[in-house]
Parts: C-alpha cells; structure tokens; sequence
C-alpha cells in the first residue's frame, strides 16, 4: 500500500504512476539502463516530431537529478545519436574521467580551504593571508 503512495505523490524518487501511465500508452520500450540504474525508453508508436523523431525518456533510479545522467546517454536524449549506448557505445579515451553527477549542496561538495563548512580544519586558514588594513595603503 504505501508503494502506490509513494508512486502517486514522491516525484523526486523514481516514476511516478502518471509516469509510468505516459510510458505505457504511448508505448514506450525499454531502451537500456547506466550504471546507476537510471533507465531509458523510447516511444514504441508513431514518431511524435514532424522530422520523425521519437520521444525519448530517462526515469532516475533515486534522486531525480539531470546531472545524473552520463554524457553517452545524454547526447541519446537529446537526438544527438541515434543509437543508445547499450548498441553503439560511446568510445572513451584513457585520460577520460568517470562520470560523476553534481554534488553541490551535498555533503560530498568541494569545500575549498578556509571554507566555513569544511570539516576538517573549520576556520582556520592559510599563514599567508594577511587583513587589509586601510591605514597601510
């Protein structure tokens, strides 16, 4: 029961049940999933472009949050490709990081040093700092 609830009103964690209802009758098919679980689908009917485009969908596995979801699977969203990266998948190169969604506001954010929310050293800051004084310019 608190499955149905959580589906009807939560947006922000998975589909929702309208989600889930558009994905259906617009007969959307499953596409693949990244590899944080987010999954992609494309619509299974009549293109809904006038150039012949289908509509294309990510449904978040968690937080829905777009920086999330990985640059391969972004330029498929976004028509860039036309094949999903579970068929033709983006070539890497060796000095290429992983990719890492936004973590600003999260406890994971970069704090640089003398930042007031840095954990580890709280207020201190670097001896080379030195307080502007009005009477020494």
């Amino acid at each position: 029961m608190i499955g149905i609830i959580k589906r009807i009103f939560v947006w922000w964690h998975s589909a929702t049940f309208g989600t889930s209802l558009t994905l259906w009758r617009r007969g959307a098919r499953f596409v693949g999933e990244d590899e944080q679980g987010n999954k992609y689908y494309e619509e299974g009917k009549s293109p809904s472009f006038s150039d012949g485009r289908r509509r294309r969908w990510v449904v978040y596995h968690g937080v829905a949050e777009a920086s999330r979801v990985p640059p391969d699977w972004h330029g498929w969203l976004h028509h860039i490709w036309d094949e999903p990266p579970t068929v033709v998948p983006l070539p890497r190169k060796k000095f290429e990081r992983q990719h890492l969604p936004n973590m600003t506001g999260t406890p994971l954010a970069y704090r640089p040093i003398g930042s007031l929310t840095r954990v580890d050293e709280g207020r201190k800051v670097d001896q080379d700092y030195e307080a502007w004084s009005p009477e020494e310019a």
